[in-house]
């Protein structure tokens, strides 16, 4: 993919998030209960984390491409592939006071509460869930994050609001805003935020912004409307918390008990955790092969080779294979496994020496196989596939032991929109001719994006 074409696909995403955070905030101004606008300031909170982790993208891609230029080409070390993450059961166990769970003293205090899941730029947000000292668990659904790989940081973040508090103006969103013009530059920074925090308003006009130029920014009024989550706890699961199970992870607190937003948090949450490589998810190589085990070079098995997660599967023929049978021999891959080609080989085609090891009377004894096919691009073309097998094993470590069971997220129920609705209006385009147009922002986007590089 060329620059140009991975630089439009990010801005694309840029200003599909601009748009629907202009909606959010529309909703929000126009809101006549808490419960609404609690959610409409959830989606602007999102919708501004999404922006800035886009941005972050955009930057590290333009420094890249910056210094191919210069003629620093870019490491050509192997990659290891890519998977997916599941977090799923998230569980944050509370520790009400013995005056207020048993007793049932005091005032009833209740808190909308979420969590924000990130990991690199694919940021998904949970459901509101109302707490209050009737709960002891808050429990929230799980999320897959998609085209991870095994360095990934899943950063979980528990926001809150004071749900009794007056429903007055606060704050359009918390620190993520005002943290925008810092994170990319000084005056273009300030460029691209107001043109982001503008967005409203250009809606509004109708469309007639002139490209390259800066549309003012957001009326006092609206950047003032909402009510204001906080961040409560936070902390980042790595792979070294991948397994099968259930397990509990520590919080860092951000908040102490006198803020009016504070649930009484044990400092822990529980979750699952788990990962499936892309290695060990489907094939990764087949052909035709000859087979020889140890120093015997005329004992030789021509069977059907299909390397797929820990093992080479050899079958007698392609039938078998797509019959299920009972492979003729099982040849061991793992994270340690080293493979070979010998410099001089007595074979027409360039043999390929796997050093592993199997299982033998409960024990790992080392083996050597080694694998023949037909003409020496074949031949090159499976040690690259094992040798980059073996590690992405080695990268991917205990997700690679077995093939973890990743459930299918089910599909929220959708609520049909009442025709007119102003959600409906503000976020989803319309036809042509038909309600509100949302303008298109490339243009002006991409000449303060610009900018904003020649200035670097």
């Amino acid at each position: 993919m060329s620059d140009n074409t991975q630089d439009g696909e990010v801005l694309k995403q840029i200003e599909r998030e601009v748009r629907m955070r202009d909606g959010a905030s529309k909703l929000l101004a126009a809101c006549s209960r808490r419960e609404q606008a609690l959610e409409a300031s959830k989606s602007l909170l999102t919708c501004n984390a999404r922006i800035l982790a886009l941005l972050s993208q955009l930057q590290k891609m333009r420094k890249a491409q910056i210094q191919q230029r210069a003629g620093r080409r870019p490491s050509d070390d192997v990659l290891p592939c890519l998977g997916k993450i599941s977090l799923s059961d998230l569980r944050i166990p509370l520790m009400w006071k013995d005056s207020e769970y048993f007793k049932n003293k005091g005032e009833l205090q209740r808190c909308a509460v979420f969590c924000l899941l990130q990991c690199g730029t694919e940021i998904h947000e949970t459901d509101l869930v109302m707490v209050d000292r009737t709960l002891t668990d808050i429990c929230f659904a799980g999320t897959i994050f998609n085209e991870v790989g095994p360095g990934f940081q899943l950063r979980v973040e528990l926001y809150s609001s004071c749900a009794v508090e007056e429903f007055s103006p606060g704050s359009l969103g918390p620190r993520r805003v005002s943290c925008l013009g810092a994170t990319v530059g000084c005056s273009s920074g300030k460029k691209i935020r107001a043109a982001f925090e503008s967005a409203a308003v250009c809606g509004s006009s109708g469309g007639n912004a002139t490209p390259g130029r800066v549309s003012p920014p957001l009326s006092p009024g609206l950047s003032a409307l909402g009510p204001k989550y906080n961040l409560l706890a936070h902390t980042t699961l790595r792979i070294q918390h991948v397994q099968e199970g259930f397990k509990t992870h520590d919080l860092s607190l951000a908040a102490t008990e006198d803020n009016p937003f504070w649930v009484p948090l044990y400092g822990s949450m529980c979750c699952r955790l788990a990962a499936q490589p892309l290695c060990m998810n489907h094939p990764i190589i087949s052909g035709q092969l000859q087979v020889k085990l140890g120093e015997d070079l005329n004992c030789c098995e021509n069977v059907f080779g299909v390397l797929r997660g820990q093992s080479v599967f050899c079958y007698q023929n392609q039938e078998d294979l797509e019959s299920e049978d009972k492979p003729l021999l099982v040849i061991p891959i793992k994270k340690d496994t080293v493979v070979c080609m010998p410099e001089r080989d007595p074979a027409p085609c360039q043999s390929i020496l796997i050093s592993t090891q199997r299982q033998h009377k409960g024990e790992d004894v080392p083996v050597t196989y080694t694998l023949i096919t037909k003409a020496p691009e074949d031949t090159q073309r499976w040690a690259e596939a094992i040798s980059q097998h073996v590690y992405n094993m080695s990268q991917w470590k205990q997700c690679c032991d077995h093939l973890m069971k990743i459930e299918t997220q089910s599909s929220k129920k959708v609520i049909p929109v009442k025709q007119g609705s102003l959600y409906h209006e503000i976020v989803t385009p319309s036809s042509p001719g038909e309600g509100l147009v949302v303008p298109d922002l490339s243009v002006e986007i991409r000449t303060l994006l610009s900018s904003y590089y020649k200035e670097r």
